[in-house]
């Protein structure tokens, strides 16, 4: 069995609370909207229809001395560790030590993602950001620890997540 630090919207999920220090979130991995990846997903907008050539950033972590991330700690067994490094596409697994002493893993933004989210323009999806802010909220009582221990968000857009089907 596993542990992973959940920091983002994995946060979502069940686990017990976590804090890693020497870490600070902030919005630094992006995919990019124009790439149509089989199995993966992309963001339409809901007025248009369209797929808008956007870099759409997600939560990360950078180090900061100073600083420290409150998140989940997730029990994860072992054989499904490659069905979530898949779905973090984005970001490469890291092996860090919580406040409490346990090593576990932790997602970070993998170099390709993080170049991503310097590419203009970058956008956060409403969506996501209340997700996050939500899991935060039900972890901590307000959503407020979480904005104040966060980066501001890129430009927010109301885009819709569409999975994409496997490649056939």
């Amino acid at each position: 069995m596993a542990v992973v630090f959940a920091y983002g919207s994995l946060v979502a999920a069940r686990g017990r609370a976590a804090t890693l220090p020497g870490h600070r979130r902030t919005w630094g991995v992006a995919m990019d909207n124009a790439v149509a990846v089989p199995g993966y997903k992309r963001y339409r907008d809901p007025t248009t229809g369209g797929w808008p050539d956007v870099r759409v950033a997600f939560l990360d972590l950078v180090p900061d001395a100073g600083a420290s991330v409150d998140g989940l700690a997730l029990d994860v067994a072992d054989a499904a560790l490659a069905a979530l490094d898949a779905r973090e596409r984005n970001y490469a697994r890291a092996r860090v030590r919580l406040a409490d002493g346990t090593p576990a893993w932790c997602y970070l933004g993998s170099a390709e993602g993080r170049a991503r989210a310097q590419r203009a323009p970058v956008v956060a999806v409403c969506a996501y950001l209340e997700l996050v802010r939500g899991a935060h909220a039900a972890l901590a009582g307000s959503p407020a620890h979480f904005d104040a221990t966060t980066d501001a968000p890129p430009p927010l857009a109301d885009l819709e997540r569409v999975d994409l089907p496997p490649a056939a």
